[in-house]
């Protein structure tokens, strides 16, 4: 009779691949042939794969419903509900590194396959994949004096992460006691800054540099929008924008971030010494799998010290298709036919990190053609493209905005792109060169479309400029999409729907979505953003109702009656189509007006 059949016997030791698939089948999750077939072929099998991981490559969906892929995850969480013990999911931006790795060696954990995840005062908890193996549980208890809880974790996670813990904990206790010396220097601009392959460097400064280099590429694995170095009284923390949101990661002890802080500064051309002003810097690095990616350094004094934020661009920020930004097929055919224009302005409004610069440079990079000269003059310079001629605004040298149009319009430019229009001297050179021909994009802080034109006319533009040049004002807003892997649908409360739509009375959608949060997407229901849009085509009568004391009011609503969708519309539609939520909407876009 094979051992699959075979009747349970209570288990001890290490997991084989023929306890794990007896208790499958006896689960009636896999077919007794199949466990019996995979039993077969890997009898003699002697990688040492964990069993969990040896199932998890065939594939296979669980026969009970809701049948589920049986993922090496998903085997992990059957296991742990099998055997009476806690689930853990290892996340490595909530281990506090230096507490984990004094409850035993590395060469203990990794004979045995454990890995502590949390410390506290009288108990620590061990994660395992091997929930039979416990002889050595009594022991441990015995000389820590602690109580030992043991969850039951992902092999593959503890593989992966056990080494990794154990190095950067004997970076950050190398770092605390060693004083961080001067760093070899980077001297180009576009210099490639390589993880993990920094030579010249004594043993104290190594253990600052694997430290920054797990910075990054954990930043990079979470998909982290920015990176946040925050100097506190006695600590510094470290905290991830992902998806719009701020998450706290890690806290270290004040002497390492600032360490991290001068390593990140020279890696940024930046002056290390000087901590009493802000400065600007850039790195280009790469990921793990050997991608491009910018990141742009912004240093801050606080009164506990120098704060870092570090913004993270990818290549894949810049599309090709703005369908993937968010747009609309309309609002897509509507962007292209402003942008084909040959002269004249276009204007893209909202706050800060509501994905404007995203639009321009995704539009810039389809306008670029050979045939074209494309000019930018920005502060700071967000993303190096080569197929852009780029200029910084330098104010300690008196190169402004207005003045970067200026040279612009001495460079035989096609397309300019200003990074912002904030007063009227630029206001009039961006205006100036729309007229001369040119087709200009730039930026406002409004809250919508139609309040573009009054900022104009308060910044001292004359209205009739605005009529001749303004070819069509886009605001935008980012919502946080549902996770696709999570998300289940949900009624929606039609009074409710109406009265959030109101007037424009759109249809209550026979269900939307709504969070549940798994591992995708960090537990939080959502994974990635989508632009909103809300696009005003300067029509021959709204250019009647641009005068010097014109009505927002009435612009907004000859706007609205020539088609123009609000944000919050534009956005019910997304929650129509089960890509975010109503709260989540409710956030970002401003109210029907």
């Amino acid at each position: 009779m094979s051992k699959v059949a075979a009747t349970a016997k209570p288990l001890q030791g290490r997991l084989t691949i023929g306890d794990v698939l007896r208790m499958l089948v006896n689960d009636g999750m896999v077919e007794k042939k199949d466990a019996e077939q995979l039993y077969k072929d890997r009898k003699l099998d002697k990688s040492n794969l964990h069993p969990l991981v040896v199932i998890g490559e065939q594939k296979w969906k669980s026969l009970l419903s809701p049948h589920k892929p049986l993922s090496v995850e998903n085997l992990t969480e059957w296991l742990a509900k099998r055997v009476g013990l806690d689930y853990f999911h290892i996340d490595p931006l909530n281990l506090d590194f230096g507490s984990v790795a004094q409850v035993v060696s590395k060469a203990y954990a990794e004979r045995l396959k454990i890995m502590p995840v949390k410390v506290g005062a009288n108990e620590a908890t061990i994660a395992t994949a091997e929930p039979f193996l416990t002889d050595w549980i009594p022991d441990l208890e015995r000389i820590m004096n602690l109580k030992i809880r043991l969850v039951i974790a992902n092999p593959l996670e503890i593989n992966r992460y056990l080494p990794e813990v154990y190095n950067l904990a004997n970076s950050i206790n190398l770092a605390n006691t060693a004083k961080a010396g001067q760093i070899i220097g980077v001297q180009n601009f576009e210099q490639l800054v390589e993880l993990g392959k920094n030579k010249n460097l004594d043993a104290n400064e190594q253990h600052i540099v694997n430290i920054v280099d797990w910075l990054f590429k954990y930043a990079f694995e979470q998909r982290a929008s920015d990176i946040h170095l925050e100097p506190r009284r006695n600590i510094g923390i470290m905290r991830f924008r992902i998806d719009g949101v701020l998450h706290q990661v890690y806290q270290l002890p004040s002497t390492i971030m600032n360490a991290i802080t001068s390593r990140i500064k020279l890696l940024g051309r930046m002056d290390m010494v000087e901590k009493r002003r802000p400065q600007d810097g850039r790195i280009k690095t790469l990921t793990t799998e050997g991608n491009e990616v910018e990141l742009r350094l912004s240093t801050m004094p606080t009164a506990f010290g120098e704060k870092l934020v570090m913004r993270v661009f990818t290549p894949d920020v810049i599309v090709k298709d703005f369908i993937e930004l968010g747009f609309s097929p309309a609002q897509d055919a509507q962007w292209r036919a402003w942008t084909r224009q040959p002269n004249g302005i276009i204007l893209v409004t909202g706050p800060t990190g509501s994905g404007k610069t995203t639009t321009l440079y995704s539009t810039l990079k389809q306008l670029a053609t050979p045939e074209v000269n494309v000019c930018t003059v920005e502060e700071p310079i967000e993303m190096v493209e080569p197929a852009f001629n780029q200029m910084q605004v330098q104010q300690n040298i008196d190169l402004s905005f207005a003045d970067g149009i200026r040279t612009l319009l001495r460079q035989d430019p096609d397309i300019i792109m200003v990074g912002e229009i904030r007063d009227v001297e630029t206001a009039e050179m961006a205006i100036q060169a729309a007229l001369t021909g040119h087709l200009v994009l730039s930026t406002l802080h409004t809250n919508d479309a139609p309040s573009a034109i009054t900022r104009l006319l308060d910044l001292g533009v004359p209205s009739y400029l605005i009529q001749s040049t303004v070819l069509g004002i886009m605001a935008q807003r980012l919502v946080r999409t549902l996770c696709p892997a999570c998300k289940q649908p949900i009624n929606i409360d039609s009074v409710q729907w109406h009265q959030y739509t109101a007037p424009w009375k759109l249809p209550a959608p026979a269900h939307a979505h709504g969070i549940t949060g798994c591992l995708e997407c960090r537990m939080t229901g959502y994974r990635g953003r989508s632009g909103i849009y809300e696009m005003l085509t300067i029509t021959p009568e709204i250019k009647k109702l641009i005068t010097p004391d014109a009505d927002l009011a009435k612009i907004r609503a000859m706007a609205y009656k020539q088609g123009m969708q609000p944000l919050l519309i534009n956005g019910a539609e997304k929650i129509a189509a089960g890509l975010t939520t109503m709260e989540e909407l409710s956030k970002v876009a401003p109210p029907l007006e």
